[in-house]
């Protein structure tokens, strides 16, 4: 008997090829196996996907140290779990243009809010384009990792990882956020479909108080200083914003999108 996967010659009594590791497969593919396999592969503990997700949230500091220090085979690696939570993200981006694209008016919502109550926010929230807003979603939630490594590679400059291991950091924290909040969010979808943008900006402080946990067990940082770093992160974090709506204001003048002058008051 031979290995189907890489050939070696095995003995009938093996279980796997001891070659390259691969289980023997005896029985035909039927609907019952192959769904014995599908809960193997996803809901067994001793999964790599489910052992990564758990130990993300509990002790997120034995997936990502690990990782960069060369340990490749106990967890998912970045890339992988990335595009896993890329692929949530746009399956979830179909699901609401197909079914609840009426309660993603988030231009609807801006402008119940005093803030927006002016012609120069109302002429930019009339150029805001919900549909391109969620095409560009997971183009622009890929941009987040490396902005966010770069601020961290500056305020974590002393804890000698370089910029590709703070891009590994925020790889797995951000797909683990994403895919959570793409499976919470598509029930509160589907029980109460209003709550959906509310939801979206409660996700918002998840995120900060997550990092903040993920960062404080892989630092090693004390309650102090996690503080001091955190309020650090948030100003580079805000100038940067500034910085990029600055240049999106010039930009949308120079592209005829809204006048100077709309943002005069009455």
């Amino acid at each position: 008997m031979n290995c189907k996967n890489c050939h070696a010659q095995l003995l009938e009594e093996d279980d796997y090829c001891n070659k390259c590791g691969a289980k023997v497969i005896r029985k035909r593919l039927t609907l019952r196996n192959l769904f014995e396999h599908l809960s193997e592969t996803f809901f067994n503990y001793d999964n790599k996907l489910l052992r990564t997700i758990i130990d993300l949230c509990v002790r997120p500091e034995e997936v990502i140290a690990p990782y960069i220090n060369g340990v490749r085979k106990r967890h998912v690696n970045p890339i992988s779990f990335f595009g896993l939570s890329l692929t949530l993200s746009g399956l979830s981006v179909f699901l609401i243009q197909k079914f609840y694209i009426e309660y993603f008016d988030i231009v609807a919502w801006f402008s119940n809010l005093e803030i927006f109550n002016n012609p120069g926010s109302k002429q930019a929230l009339a150029n805001y384009s919900t549909n391109d807003s969620l095409e560009y979603s997971s183009l622009i939630y890929s941009a987040i990792v490396p902005v966010f490594a770069l601020i961290s590679w500056i305020i974590f400059w002393d804890k000698k990882y370089n910029f590709t291991e703070h891009i590994v950091i925020y790889l797995y924290s951000m797909s683990l956020v994403s895919i959570f909040s793409v499976l919470v969010g598509q029930v509160v979808l589907f029980i109460s479909p209003t709550s959906y943008i509310p939801f979206v900006f409660l996700t918002y402080p998840v995120i900060l108080v997550y990092h903040c946990y993920l960062l404080k067990r892989i630092f090693n940082l004390s309650p102090l200083e996690l503080l001091a770093r955190t309020l650090l992160f948030l100003i580079v974090f805000f100038i940067l914003y500034i910085i990029i709506g600055i240049l999106s204001f010039i930009l949308g003048l120079l592209l005829g999108q809204y006048n100077v002058g709309d943002f005069k008051p009455k």
